[in-house]
């Protein structure tokens, strides 16, 4: 393959639009189109070298002008199931960051991927330093009985908490084996002040401008604590995992889950 031809799914939001210019960037790597719900009447995108690119509101619609090897998805729950299973039923392989699927979900997915013989990649985070805080909170969580996890995006994120928060406090409590202490507060002031809770882990979400993502495990022992703690600064962060990626599903024939696995920090 001399070129891997690769179209964005939520193209026209933040993310897809950063993922289409770093495609158009990155050497072996060529944008050939995306999808959008919000595309209206437009059928053409525009990328940041002022290339005019094929535009359809879904992947389906998209697939009958243009046949990528690889479709990038960034946008809900919804879309990116919705995304997954039309490029594994088109013979397409896809790299999906959007979170708030279902494990069940994913599993069925998985399935589809293998009976097909398509390559799937899942993540809930693509930036490489928090897959990092990832691997080292499933390290740390086996030596502490007490820890918080906080995290905080813009203010246009829909979901509480991330899903990358989700996958760190799994990472956790694999990593524990069990779920660690947590203290009960007897008098709550301020109802929901202590988050939520997910196997005696406390989870607290912030969402303001000025912010893209942050995640932060603190832990606390005896007369001390540990803090890990992740900053994407840019949505640039991501690009280069979402590009690691975008060259390992093309060998794959089944469905991978975290890019742990991908950068062999799983386990």
């Amino acid at each position: 393959m001399s070129e891997i031809a690769v179209a964005v799914n939520g193209v026209l939001g933040r993310m897809g639009s950063t993922v289409l210019n770093a495609v158009g960037q990155e050497p072996g790597m060529v944008p050939v189109g995306g999808a959008d719900l919000f595309a209206g009447a437009n059928t053409t995108v525009e990328t940041a070298g002022g290339n005019e690119l094929p535009l359809a509101k879904d992947l389906e619609a998209l697939f009958m002008t243009v046949k990528p090897d690889v479709v990038v998805d960034f946008t809900n729950a919804e879309g990116g199931t919705t995304a997954m299973r039309t490029c594994i039923a088109n013979g397409v392989r896809c790299v999906s960051g959007s979170t708030g699927i279902s494990p069940e979900e994913l599993s069925a997915i998985g399935d589809s991927a293998s009976e097909t013989g398509v390559g799937v990649i899942s993540a809930s985070n693509f930036a490489l330093g928090c897959v990092v805080l990832i691997h080292l909170a499933r390290i740390a969580s086996s030596y502490f009985d007490y820890a918080d996890v906080i995290e905080s995006h813009h203010e246009m994120k829909i979901d509480a908490p991330s899903g990358t928060a989700l996958s760190i406090v799994q990472a956790m409590l694999e990593g524990k084996g069990s779920d660690f202490d947590q203290n009960i507060v007897e008098k709550e002031l301020l109802a929901g002040t202590r988050g939520g809770s997910m196997g005696g882990i406390n989870v607290h979400s912030a969402r303001m401008p000025g912010r893209v993502a942050r995640h932060e495990v603190v832990f606390g022992a005896l007369g001390q604590t540990l803090t890990l703690l992740h900053d994407s600064v840019d949505r640039q962060s991501f690009m280069p995992g979402v590009m690691l990626a975008v060259r390992r599903v093309v060998n794959e024939k089944s469905m991978i889950i975290g890019l742990d696995k991908v950068l062999g920090l799983s386990g």
